[in-house]
């Protein structure tokens, strides 16, 4: 290579390594571009994501008029299956094929399922919203039909993930197996960003038929995405094969030697407090923006790309400083403590008419949660017990994923019970307290973490 070319490459990747956020994940058995094209399947994650926590529940309030509580249900569905990654994770460690692949059936059975549950969901959200000639149909056809299509959606997503994020953690070396997993989720948050971009661009004049292309083409593009991350990606081996069987060891034997590790169960319920106080809000934000402050659809859909914004600041920071040797339950702590400001501004914004206060706090609560997300991952991967990385980040996952749709549902309802005896404003407002209460419980149960590590 011609010298003044070489030497521009290389400090190009100095920079790069030292400054972009998990750059220096990658590894000689896992380059840079074969990592972020094993990623791709996050950004297909994100991209549901979007579109279910986004702009389906902006769309099924304002444009459709469904009920907040049958919204939050809705889009509560797909966490039903939750609970299960641990198992999910767990099952794909020990999977045996004729084809000799561990992971890859289990990525493309949740690429399926996406797909499914896309392919059927504008159709539905009509009936459900008795649009058009869907008037016609009866009306637990769109029940029945939103619940199905958000279901499977759900059922989707979390088997690839889980599972996508466990093919990392094998081709990736275990000193390095943070960082890819940080890299992986920091990719989550880019699909958000640029799925709600999109989103918002061709949603700006709202329609039946755009609702319809907007969420088909998410279903083809979720196809194209993981087929592109999964290939050539996991070695066939023979000793996966059927016929070489070996005795696997109990799910439950393994996850109760996990949660007799050092603070488990106290590590795990500050987790579930804290992604409960950082969900509530999920399926309010956009309804808040438009019935509150008058934004448009397009606005309101930006704000889950601005939300995430502030999500992929956060892990760039908490990358940072952890990889000085941070402490990852302080980190933690401090993404509670920034999440308290955060939602009092958007509580303020609803007095004053700001949007920018309003965006202000958006990113914030954003920006919290990336400091909470990534703190919380660390300790789990660090505090994981000998060969079950796997298995800590599927209790991670299902102890993150199970209390959000729990939080969502639960958010949903308030801000309706909440609606019948008061104004609207209001009823968005006790909500949003309702996380600070739980942002400062979680700083209390996970103070004993910070100062048994410090």
């Amino acid at each position: 290579m011609n010298t003044s070319v070489a030497k521009p490459s290389k400090s190009w990747f100095r920079i790069g390594a030292k400054y972009l956020p998990f750059a220096d994940a990658a590894s000689e058995e896992l380059p840079l571009s074969r990592l972020l094209r094993l990623s791709l399947f996050q950004i297909s994650v994100g991209m549901a994501l979007a579109l279910l926590i986004g702009t389906l529940n902006r769309v099924m309030i304002v444009e459709l008029h469904v009920p907040a509580a049958l919204v939050a249900f809705m889009v509560s569905l797909p966490l039903l299956f939750a609970p299960f990654r641990a198992l999910i994770g767990f099952r794909s460690d020990h999977h045996r094929s004729q084809l000799g692949w561990r992971r890859v059936p289990y990525i493309w059975m949740g690429t399926m399922l996406q797909f499914g549950g896309f392919a059927i969901m504008p159709f539905a959200l009509l009936v459900l919203g008795g649009l058009g000639q869907a008037s016609h149909a009866p009306a637990w056809v769109g029940d029945l039909g939103a619940g199905l299509a958000f279901l499977l959606v759900g059922a989707g997503l979390h088997t690839t993930q889980t599972v996508g994020l466990a093919l990392a953690t094998d081709l990736a070396p275990p000193q390095d197996r943070p960082k890819v997993v940080g890299l992986m989720y920091v990719m989550l948050l880019l699909g958000i960003i640029l799925s709600s971009l999109v989103f918002g661009y061709v949603l700006e004049d709202f329609s039946p038929g755009a609702l319809i292309r907007t969420v088909q083409s998410a279903a083809i593009i979720t196809i194209c995405l993981n087929v592109i991350a999964l290939w050539k990606q996991e070695g066939r081996s023979r000793d996966r094969l059927p016929g070489s069987y070996q005795e696997d060891p109990d799910f439950l034997a393994s996850f109760k030697l996990f949660c007799h590790g050092e603070n488990a169960m106290r590590r795990l319920l500050a987790i579930g407090l804290g992604t409960m106080a950082f969900s509530m809000e999920d399926i309010l934000l956009e309804p808040f923006g438009g019935e509150i402050l008058g934004l448009t659809v397009a606005q309101t859909t930006y704000l889950t790309a601005i939300l995430a914004v502030g999500g992929l600041i956060g892990f760039a920071w908490a990358s940072y400083i952890l990889g000085r040797g941070g402490d990852p339950f302080k980190m933690a702590s401090r993404g509670a403590m920034v999440g308290i400001p955060a939602f009092i501004l958007v509580i303020l914004s609803a007095p004053q008419a700001s949007a920018p206060l309003f965006t202000l706090g958006v990113v914030l609560i954003g920006f919290g949660a990336g400091l909470f997300g990534h703190g919380t991952l660390t300790a789990t991967m660090n505090s994981a017990p000998e060969g079950q990385s796997g298995l800590a980040l599927g209790a991670w996952g299902a102890v993150q994923a199970s209390t959000a749709g729990l939080a969502m549902a639960l958010g949903g309802g308030i801000r309706d019970a909440v609606a019948q005896f008061t104004h609207s404003a209001m009823a968005y407002s006790t909500v949003y307290s309702l996380e600070v209460v739980l942002l400062l419980l979680t700083v209390l149960i996970m103070n004993p973490l910070v100062k048994t590590k410090s």
